[in-house]
């Protein structure tokens, strides 16, 4: 009998502090630059102060980048532009500091941790803080066969967990959250598809590397034939995410639930953590608080999940390649927000009492 309770994230996540963030805007109405100016920014730095419980919002002065990795069995059916497991591939790149997300990490000073959770390769290959949390080596082909074992599952979710306890307690205030997989996108959109109550050809993109007509629509019937599986555990998540998610999706699940825990903000970048992100949210309904969605990667599956998450996009720059990439370019944004909101002079005490004055003639 299994010990996780996942009712427990209910009572254990907090909204970030309203008390806080009234206060952050009542400052903000008091700053030389006029409430709305900024646009977003406003409330992004509202969002950080009541986040952060402090006013003035502190600046993000240790962001960590989080990649889950993992190979999918479903990419045997050619649904993904990569051969089927060669994630290891992209894991090197990243580590070596030649991915996309390694040369913009670098340009940020943002270090990168790579979990391997289910990669299909030899654990001696990579470094041993790589695969320590490794659950099992790629996951099950989802549209004849679970992804993972209950217990698979509930290992992966617990390593999500451990790890977001173990970023917390290192001190870093905010996560940049990725994948780096070879047809993750497929169970993505298959849990996107279930909890969302739609059909395979709403939620089927193109996938990081924008595959052609023929594969779209094996990835279609693969996607149609996986939902069948997942309608009859939509009740019980742990088992939904072994039914037709994966070790990583299992752990980035389990991860982003105790980073709201812990009250860690978190930056989520395509749609494999938007979908993670979904059924986080199926646990625990207040856990979104604690999220941004840092960009619009063009999957419709992705935006089907950011609406019925209520989160919209800080950026739109299509892009798909995956790695936590778009949402390390949205982090800037995040930063300037929290400088802007922290350093902007309050108006001299009299401009504030005029103004005052002025709104309650105008009222009267």
């Amino acid at each position: 009998m299994s010990s996780l309770n996942l009712d427990d994230f209910t009572d254990l996540i907090e909204r970030p502090d309203g008390g806080v963030r009234r206060d952050a805007e009542a400052r903000r109405e008091r700053q030389i630059v006029p409430p709305g100016a900024l646009g977003r920014l406003d409330d992004l730095g509202e969002w950080l102060a009541a986040a952060q419980s402090a006013v003035p919002v502190r600046p993000i002065e240790r962001p960590r980048m989080v990649l889950f990795a993992g190979d999918h069995g479903v990419a045997a059916l050619d649904v993904s532009a990569r051969p089927a497991g060669s994630a290891t591939r992209l894991v090197r790149a990243v580590l070596e500091g030649t991915g996309p997300a390694s040369i913009l990490a670098r340009q940020l000073n943002v270090p990168v941790r790579v979990v391997d959770m289910a990669l299909d390769c030899d654990p001696g290959e990579l470094p041993a803080d790589v695969v320590r949390h490794r659950v099992r080596r790629g996951s099950g082909r989802i549209d004849v066969e679970d992804a993972l074992t209950q217990e698979e599952a509930e290992a992966a979710f617990r390593a999500g967990v451990a790890i977001a306890d173990e970023e917390a307690d290192s001190g870093t205030d905010l996560v940049v959250l990725g994948d780096v997989s070879v047809g993750g996108t497929t169970p993505a959109a298959v849990l996107i598809a279930a909890l969302c109550g739609t059909d395979s050809s709403v939620v089927t993109g193109r996938g990081g590397l924008a595959i052609d007509d023929l594969a779209w629509m094996r990835k279609c019937a693969a996607i149609r034939d996986a939902l069948r599986r997942a309608r009859p555990v939509l009740g019980d998540q742990l088992q939904l995410l072994a039914a037709v998610g994966g070790a990583d999706l299992a752990a980035m699940t389990g991860f982003l639930l105790q980073c709201a825990v812990r009250k860690t903000p978190v930056i989520l970048d395509g749609v494999v953590s938007a979908a993670c992100a979904l059924v986080g949210q199926r646990i625990a309904f207040r856990a979104p608080d604690w999220w941004l969605a840092g960009q619009s990667s063009g999957e419709p599956a992705q935006a089907k999940a950011l609406d019925r998450l209520a989160l919209e996009p800080l950026l739109d720059q299509g892009v798909s390649v995956g790695e936590g990439t778009g949402a390390l370019l949205a982090l800037p944004l995040v930063r300037a927000a929290a400088a802007l909101a922290a350093e902007l002079p309050e108006k001299p005490a009299e401009a504030t009492e005029a103004t005052e004055a002025t709104e309650a003639t105008e009222k009267g």
